[in-house]
């Protein structure tokens, strides 16, 4: 079959219109990567997200799940009988990401394993050779954003970020819109996130499950003993593995918000919120956030985050809405809407094939349309629609927003660098410490 690059394909619904339905599903498209080459795939963290992995990349006909990797033997298993139902060949399966990297077939690594494992699993396996697809967040803190930058351009290898709305036809057509003036001058971005989490209780000291590596699942992480409230999921919520609901969830419409306003970094950061649906529970971070992002061309993004109240703004669990000077514009994953100043509806577009919004998984057109912008920049030097240097400036919004609502004060910003100015102790939290020998170096 010809190829038809993701570009050519966006450019064609685009001039659409209004109504837009993109009459290809998911599945289909993910199978017009072109050429006869096969590109030999690792996935690392097969959990949720990498489930889903598993069905987006074995849809490629150009792409071969040569290896698997995760920590609990059991969830290998199911991997693995997840894959013979779609592949004919049986991958290698591995607890210990280095040898992956150490495995000469592999030419790409999907990396959805926990937060703490992004940047240096991402930097070992480029200084290995790999092309890596890295899930949100790039990175655990601010200084391994800044490491994972340097690693690309250092080794030059693909990186794709996974945000996968960068992708989505809907939004490119958005983003070229308010580029040519459809709503006025951009002023302001709202985005947001609800969901109904429910407690993770108290944890109790535990003996590690027989299924279950402990040391490597903590990899990059100084060592803590076991509790057996934290694996699968719930390490999202603790510091020292996760990076909050922000980072979560609230980085892909912090991105789309940065990218519609085209804006940097900010010059002031404030948040407030706080833990306050269950209180009694081992959750660190904040289940209710607003983050409030200046820019020094009156430019403003506010965040707002509900984990635990799934009331919808807008009628959409998550979104983004840009407000100008003749009108606004209203986006998620699956629709795209434009407002006259009196609000009435001037425009639409919509994804026929739909993606999750609020699930754990995160599943459907967008991420194959992602994946396949990854797999044109391998094989054919395709822009990267999400690439690391850019995405990093939405991430450190991500970091920043948690930073000063840790420390509870207006963060003031060098927009050039990102760097936060006369604040010794969060610079404190710009990086973190690292399990001996496992330390990220490029």
């Amino acid at each position: 079959m010809k190829l038809e690059t993701r570009r050519s394909f966006v450019k064609k619904s685009a001039l659409a219109g209004a109504g837009l339905s993109l009459a290809t599903s998911a599945a289909s498209y993910a199978r017009i990567i072109g050429s006869n080459e096969r590109i030999n795939v690792a996935l690392t963290g097969l959990n949720s997200r990498g489930k889903e992995h598993i069905g987006i990349v074995s849809g490629f006909e150009d792409a071969n799940i040569a290896a698997i990797c995760d920590v609990d033997s059991d969830v290998i298993s199911q991997s693995m009988k997840m894959i013979s139902e779609k592949q004919k060949t049986k991958p290698v399966g591995e607890k210990d990401y280095r040898k992956i990297v150490e495995n000469k077939d592999i030419d790409a690594i999907f990396i959805s394993s926990p937060d703490h494992t992004h940047t240096p699993f991402a930097i070992y396996g480029m200084q290995g050779g790999k092309n890596v697809y890295c899930e949100k967040p790039m990175c655990h803190n601010t200084a391994e954003g800044e490491l994972l930058i340097a690693a690309q351009n250092k080794y030059g290898k693909v990186l794709q970020i996974g945000v996968q709305q960068r992708s989505a036809p809907t939004s490119i057509q958005a983003a070229r819109d308010i580029r040519e003036g459809l709503i006025g001058d951009v002023y302001m971005a709202k985005c947001w996130y609800a969901n109904n989490r429910q407690t993770i209780g108290k944890g109790k000291a535990s003996a590690v499950p027989d299924r279950l590596d402990w040391d490597l699942w903590q990899g990059p992480a100084p060592r803590r003993p076991y509790m057996d409230n934290i694996v699968h999921y719930n390490w999202h919520w603790f510091w020292h593995w996760g990076t909050g609901e922000v980072n979560n969830n609230g980085l892909h419409e912090l991105d789309v918000s940065r990218w519609f306003l085209g804006v940097d970094h900010p010059t002031k950061v404030t948040s407030s919120g706080g833990r306050y649906f269950y209180k009694d529970d081992d959750w660190e971070f904040y289940d209710t956030q607003t983050v409030t992002y200046e820019y020094d061309d009156n430019k403003t993004i506010v965040w707002e985050g509900h984990s635990c109240n799934g009331l919808s703004i807008y009628d959409r669990g998550r979104g983004t809405i840009v407000y100008g000077t003749k009108g606004s514009l209203l986006v998620d994953r699956n629709d795209y809407f434009v407002y006259d100043l009196k609000g009435k509806v001037v425009k639409e577009m919509h994804e026929e094939s739909r993606s999750e919004t609020t699930n754990i998984v995160g599943g459907g057109a967008l991420t194959a349309y992602h994946m396949q912008n990854f797999f044109n920049a391998i094989k054919s030097g395709e822009e990267l629609t999400a690439q690391a240097s850019d995405i990093f400036k939405s991430n450190h919004m991500c970091h920043l927003g948690n930073i000063a609502q840790k420390l509870d004060t207006t963060l003031i910003i060098d927009n050039k660098t990102g760097k936060i100015l006369d604040n010794s102790f969060a610079m404190k939290m710009w990086g973190r410490d690292y399990e001996p020998g496992w330390e990220p170096v490029v």
